[in-house]
């Protein structure tokens, strides 16, 4: 049934098109060419936040930043060996997901760290990521709020990730 999606959707796109009397190949046609050129907007932003955190990753950076912040993440009751990933995790998701799959492999899945990790993937967002993205579409070019309010949530989901570990 899966497999039928999307051209389910094209067949009711079409349908819809031809009820208003309007060309569905053109208004077909036209979003492909809006698609294309913003993608061709978005690229040159995606490449260099991608760039930017293999070269901190390769540089050994994030680990020196996690080390000098793991006393931090303790007061905060966040596992210390979590403090890459709490790091990666707003910039990019790929490599969080990397990171996550490093803490499970070396600590399992079902330890504090594992769980923690877990939930912490799946309750933040990759904030850097999705606000170049969103508003570099939109033409927004100041995000000095948003970027708090972000990451402020990002943290408190990172909290809240850990004491819902500690919690189960």
């Amino acid at each position: 049934m899966i497999d039928y999606i999307v051209p389910l959707i094209l067949l009711l796109a079409t349908a819809f098109a031809l009820r208003k009397k309007e060309n569905a190949y053109n208004l077909l046609l036209t979003g492909g060419a809006e698609g294309l050129q913003l993608l061709i907007t978005l690229v040159p932003a995606l490449v260099m936040l991608l760039t930017a955190v293999s070269m901190l990753r390769a540089s050994g950076a994030m680990e020196v930043l996690g080390n000098w912040l793991s006393p931090v993440f303790s007061f905060f009751g966040i596992p210390p060996e979590t403090a890459l990933l709490v790091l990666v995790r707003p910039i990019s998701g790929s490599a969080a997901l990397g990171v996550g799959a490093e803490l499970m492999a070396e600590y399992g899945p079902d330890s504090l760290v594992g769980r923690t990790a877990a939930i912490m993937l799946g309750s933040t967002e990759t904030t850097f990521y999705t606000i170049s993205v969103y508003f570099g579409a939109a033409g927004i070019q100041k995000t000095r709020y948003t970027l708090l309010a972000a990451l402020l949530a990002d943290f408190v989901g990172f909290f809240m990730a850990s004491l819902t570990a500690n919690w189960l």
